[in-house]
């Protein structure tokens, strides 16, 4: 009798897309290709020898970035680059004097279009977006486009085991803990075990997109701009 060796469902599908340069637009934020024009805006929020400047680049696969001029060098580079793919985060919000600016930037990387899979990774939001509604909203627009527009059926986010406060914005936004890949990589000539997350499109579809969209919505906001339900409350609504 021939042994039974059991196989995963069959799939039917397209292979998905690799992102293109056409602008996201959001709420609060627009995403836009990353370029060179961006470079002098995001030195402003995210550069020179502040350690609080410098902090920000602390899990981060370059910098910190003291000089303006190398700054911009890695700017070029990262906008040429097409896996991954950079998107410069530009502020919406017309009351605050970041409007029209580049605040941030992250990618689309590690896509494998014939498997469905695309990261969420390169993640640098300035003070001007931690802990705001934009930076939800930038998590929201790629999660959205990858999905819906470009045809993936998983989306990863992966950051090193030690950076808490990117662990709790996983689970936060809807990411399952899938486990940590022990001494996974050097960077910056230190061990780096990683912590992986994913988001599948059914489960996006099921309840996480509409309670990031319930929580995006201004409505969900009082006058002094805090929070009416929490994320987690819209999503345990929803299940």
């Amino acid at each position: 009798m021939a042994l039974l060796r059991p196989k995963g469902p069959l799939v039917p599908f397209t292979p998905a897309l690799l992102p293109m340069s056409q602008p996201i637009q959001g709420r609060t934020i627009l995403l836009e290709k990353l370029s060179p024009k961006h470079a002098d805006d995001l030195f402003a929020v995210t550069g020179g020898p502040e350690p609080s400047s410098e902090a920000l680049w602390d899990y981060m696969f370059d910098g910190p970035y003291s000089n303006a001029e190398t700054f911009k060098a890695s700017i070029a580079s990262k906008s040429t680059s097409t896996d991954p793919f950079f998107y410069a985060i530009i502020d919406k919000r017309n009351s605050l004097p970041t409007f029209g600016k580049a605040i941030g930037y992250l990618s689309l990387m590690r896509m494998t279009p014939d498997h469905l899979g695309i990261e969420i990774g390169n993640v640098m939001f300035s003070s001007a977006l931690q802990r705001t509604t934009a930076s939800t909203e930038a998590i929201y627009l790629l999660a959205q486009h990858s999905f819906h527009d470009l045809g993936y059926r998983r989306l990863e986010w992966k950051c090193n085991s030690l950076n808490e406060p990117s662990r709790r914005a996983a689970l936060r936004l809807g990411f399952s803990f899938e486990g940590i890949f022990r001494q996974h990589m050097i960077v910056k000539g230190r061990n780096r075990d990683t912590a992986w997350y994913s988001i599948l499109r059914d489960e996006w579809d099921a309840s996480l997109k509409a309670a990031m969209e319930k929580w995006l919505d201004a409505g969900n906001f009082g006058e002094d701009g805090g929070q009416i339900k929490s994320l987690q409350d819209l999503r345990a609504e929803l299940v």
